[in-house]
């Protein structure tokens, strides 16, 4: 889903991203502040005020989003979780945490920090609201405004709907209490799932039997992200659970064939490519390899260039390459790949490529065992 995020910076070392639909709720948001909100409660200001103070509202909103998820990446880094990236998009924000806490303390700590945070926040701005109501009106204004949504922010986020922050501290509790975190996400999920329905069953009651058609569909729509949400992140875990005491060494191609860097990259793509379906080549000799070189490599050299660009000019050298031991756990090597952004990594034993994991090996071990599974 977040394929489409722009980079925006770092804080705390961690990735800062926008989706491309966070755009289009943040004009909707202005737009709502700027025509309806403010217009409505502060009938005296003038046009640019309105606007002006619309526009930074927004801003000012989604940096509170923006706190309340790095409150999750904080918590997460001080117990050694590494966070991928935050994005801000259409419902908010997300921390991609880097794996599952080791314990349901840690959990609930980490959920807990967020609506913390908003709270936080929330209880700033009304004191500020509080301060400035007498003195200045655009001040108080927007922070009435971001005082009341962050208080919001933070009680909708407590629902205990999976994965809502909620959900994830009533997982810890279930994990705490049956000691198995695969069986306490699948009750979590299924409360998520029945809280995901129920806000669908709201939003299309009061969308036809209260004729509220926008907030009723924008209901029912917060519902269905909610369900299918639950259901992503128990798929997440059962694929977790089924990798769970297998090696690296027994899901790895053992293909160790290497291409030389002085070849150019059409001659590689005409004599091999074309007809092998390969994606992803060893650079080197066996005894001695220099680097990797994938298809994504190539499609960055436009054709034209092709035949006069080497492999060398273009592959991914030796101190630059992801990889893997073949004595590694899989998910632990799962792990390594996600924070390379590859699909494919070397397998190394020792100092000497002996195989290569790809993303395509994992997919069809996890086929088979489930076609295993069912025919059992």
């Amino acid at each position: 889903m977040f394929g489409s995020s722009i980079k925006i910076g770092r804080i705390f070392g961690i990735p800062i991203g926008v989706h491309y639909t966070w755009f289009i709720v943040f004009i909707l948001i202005t737009g709502i502040l700027g025509s309806n909100y403010f217009p409505s409660e502060f009938p005296r200001w003038s046009g640019f005020q309105t606007w002006g103070v619309a526009i930074l509202t927004s801003l000012l909103f989604f940096a509170s989003v923006l706190a309340h998820e790095l409150g999750h990446s904080l918590v997460a880094k001080r117990y050694d979780i590494g966070v991928k990236s935050i994005t801000l998009f259409v419902f908010g924000g997300v921390a991609q945490i880097a794996k599952d806490p080791p314990r349901p303390k840690v959990e609930a700590l980490i959920a807990l920090a967020g609506p913390l945070v908003s709270l936080t926040i929330g209880g700033i701005f009304l004191g500020i609201y509080f301060a400035a109501s007498d003195r200045n009106d655009s001040i108080a204004g927007l922070a009435y405004y971001l005082g009341s949504i962050n208080i919001m922010v933070a009680t909708f986020n407590m629902i205990p709907g999976f994965p809502l922050d909620g959900g994830r501290v009533f997982r810890a509790i279930v994990w705490a209490v049956k000691g198995n975190f695969v069986s306490a996400t699948r009750f979590a999920t299924t409360v998520g799932r029945g809280v995901g329905y129920l806000f669908i069953f709201i939003g299309v009651i009061r969308a036809f039997w209260y004729n509220d058609l926008s907030s009723g569909l924008w209901i029912a729509f917060i519902g269905w992200f909610l369900e299918n949400a639950a259901s992503q992140s128990y798929a997440q875990v059962a694929i977790r659970q089924a990798l769970e005491g297998i090696y690296v060494r027994e899901v790895m191609s053992r293909d160790t064939s290497f291409i030389f860097k002085r070849i150019d990259l059409q001659t590689l793509i005409d004599s091999y490519i074309n007809f092998s379906g390969k994606r992803f080549f060893l650079v080197g000799e066996a005894e001695k390899w220099e680097g990797v070189l994938s298809l994504q490599d190539i499609r960055k050299v436009s054709r034209e260039k092709r035949r006069e660009t080497r492999v060398a000019d273009v592959m991914v050298p030796v101190g630059k390459v992801a990889t893997v031991k073949q004595s590694d756990e899989l998910l632990k090597a799962i792990e390594i790949m996600d924070n390379a952004d590859v699909n494919q990594v070397p397998v190394l034993d020792g100092e000497r490529v002996v195989g290569v994991l790809s993303r395509e090996n994992i997919v069809r071990l996890l086929r088979s065992r489930a076609e295993l599974k069912a025919g059992a």
